[in-house]
């Protein structure tokens, strides 16, 4: 069996926080350390972006020097009143990390991940002085999920650098924000998705091939969905969940003390909301019972099983002699960013930046539970 390929950095869901880089405090060496993080910016291209920011000067340059038609009446510039700053617009949140923390393993250029699963064989019979040994072995398979990249660029010209000076927008910069965002949603619609590109095995958080059936919630004779339940019925429905999910997991998984993670859609989170006769909230319930566990709101799970909203359960990690670090969900990203070049044109200048994603990779499907019909 090859030597396991170098895992720069691992993240269970709990400890991914948002990342911010101060560039005016950063030298070549914090770059370069970026790597850890799947963020592959080769000195040279990072130089030959700074390069190609200044042409001609023109990067964030005022110009002066305007000249105007006379003019007897008031112009309207001078009669508007302008807002600080501008408004961005926003995309939907993109959950995948905190769901499944985020693993930086491989290479960009690589084909394959692949995860060893040993099984232990044999069993123990009784004990004869004439009878013959059982003896005891193990099976090998290995896992595979295939590497997909995809890629973003952008050009900026001349003309259009000088404009967006006038307005104080550095195109560039918002360009190249816009191309690493584009790859950060597409990183977390195969987070969730999967890719299906014919013969590849890039999964998701919703098609696994590892994830049990879903199993609707009990009916309180109307219905099954939480917008039309109790208080004592969305608790129960939680309480049968954590259940399954502890039996499951024959008590390696204790729900009271393990770190557990409750995805709901986001259709539904506010009926964690419903109080009972005595003023406590579902989610009150769930903070002192399972103190362990963290609710996440996720726009995916809403309508994710043929129309119906769901929620799953599951444990982050599992401890269960295991050497791979007990991870119950693994979504293995070998690149975030990968800077590709830079070409300089007569016109202006182009920039291609790319990723590398290996889709989801549920270990222990166990410790995990699916329901629907919420």
């Amino acid at each position: 069996m090859k030597t396991a390929s170098k895992i720069h950095s691992s993240f269970l869901p709990s400890a991914v926080r948002p990342f911010a880089m101060d560039a005016a405090a950063m030298d070549m060496n914090d770059v370069a350390a970026l790597r850890l993080l799947g963020i592959n910016l080769p000195e040279r291209r990072v130089r030959a972006m700074i390069a190609n920011m200044d042409i001609d000067g023109m990067g964030m340059d005022d110009t002066t020097g305007l000249v105007t038609t006379a003019s007897i009446s008031n112009p309207v510039q001078f009669l508007q009143a302008w807002l600080p700053g501008l408004v961005n617009i926003l995309t939907a949140v993109r959950k995948a990390d905190d769901l499944m923390g985020v693993m930086t393993v491989g290479a960009w250029e690589d084909e394959e991940i692949v995860q060893g699963v040993l099984e232990p064989l044999g069993d123990a019979v009784l004990y004869g002085d004439y009878t013959n040994i059982p003896l005891a072995s193990w099976n090998l398979n290995f896992e595979r999920r295939t590497v997909i990249r995809w890629e973003k660029g952008f050009m900026v010209g001349l003309l259009e650098e000088a404009r967006s000076a006038r307005v104080r927008v550095n195109t560039a910069a918002e360009k190249r924000n816009a191309a690493a965002m584009a790859l950060e949603i597409v990183r977390n619609r195969v987070g969730f998705y999967g890719f299906n590109g014919g013969a590849n095995r890039t999964y998701g958080f919703l098609n696994d091939p590892s994830l049990s059936a879903y199993i609707t919630v009990a009916s309180n004779g109307t219905t099954t969905q939480w917008s039309g339940k109790t208080y004592l019925q969305i608790t129960a429905d939680i309480r049968a969940a954590m259940a399954a999910l502890q039996l499951s997991g024959q008590g390696i998984i204790d729900v009271k003390k393990s770190k557990i993670v409750l995805a709901v859609a986001l259709a539904v989170d506010q009926y964690l909301s419903v109080t009972s006769d005595f003023g406590n909230s579902v989610s009150d319930w769930i903070k002192t019972t399972y103190p362990n566990v963290r609710v996440e709101a996720v726009p995916e799970l809403t309508a994710a099983n043929g129309g119906a909203n769901v929620f799953y359960l599951y444990a982050e990690s599992v401890a269960d002699g295991g050497t791979d670090g007990g991870q119950v969900w693994a979504q293995m990203v070998p690149a975030k960013f990968q800077a590709l070049g830079t070409e300089k044109r007569a016109k202006g200048y182009l920039e291609d930046f790319s990723n590398a994603l290996g889709g989801v990779m549920l270990k222990r499907p166990f410790a995990v539970v699916r329901r629907s019909g919420v």
